[in-house]
């Protein structure tokens, strides 16, 4: 009977190893859409590799934005946890997040110092009009004539910050991809940063 019972359990947990996918596993992003178009972006790039005027970059361009999607794939590749956003500017953060397989992506509000919970997908940040940022790092502040979402591919970890000296929100990591109002499938509203501040931060977002 005892040896019954020990060969039940043994079942009972090599089942469970084959039907679901073990909590401790890393994720696979490398079947995702966003690895799909990175990857076939990194291969249109390479094919004016030898005559990158003909894509419209020069030779630095060129250089930039390729290293750019290698370094999107490459986090893609390495990365154990979704998509996070971390909130160090000191206010209030808008940004656009879902839980893979129950919820649209749309716009949440983190409250500063937090990070969203790996069980979301935090996939960009919304920044409004008359912000002053930095998009890609090392690069000079911009202020935006018009609010935009910035999309992070699967897997990245950004972080938003404000530099003390210049008042600008700064990116650790360039964007996959910029949007304005009527691109892309988001919703932009047009909220101030004052309105975002008013904001009830989102509690699912950090449980």
């Amino acid at each position: 009977m005892q040896f019954i019972k020990i060969m039940l359990v043994a079942l009972v947990f090599i089942v469970n190893l084959t039907v679901a996918q073990p909590s401790w596993a890393g994720k696979d992003f490398t079947k995702g859409a966003d690895y799909t178009e990175v990857t076939q972006a990194i291969n249109q790039l390479l094919t004016v590799k030898d005559n990158p005027e003909q894509a419209g970059y020069t030779p630095e361009e060129f250089q930039a934005k390729l290293s750019q999607l290698q370094s999107q794939k490459y986090v893609m590749e390495t990365a154990k946890k979704r998509a996070q956003c971390h909130n160090e500017t000191g206010k209030t953060l808008a940004v656009y997040a879902n839980k893979p397989k129950k919820s649209p992506t749309q716009l949440y509000f983190l409250a500063a110092g937090q990070v969203t919970d790996d069980d979301w997908d935090c996939d960009g940040i919304y920044l409004p009009a008359a912000s002053q940022v930095v998009l890609t790092p090392n690069t000079e502040a911009q202020e935006l004539t018009e609010p935009i979402a910035v999309k992070f591919v699967d897997g990245t970890q950004s972080i938003a910050r404000t530099n003390p000296t210049t008042g600008a929100i700064e990116l650790n990591v360039a964007p996959a991809q910029v949007f304005k109002a009527g691109e892309g499938t988001w919703s932009l509203p047009t909220l101030s940063q004052a309105d975002i501040d008013v904001q009830v931060p989102s509690p699912q977002l950090i449980d």
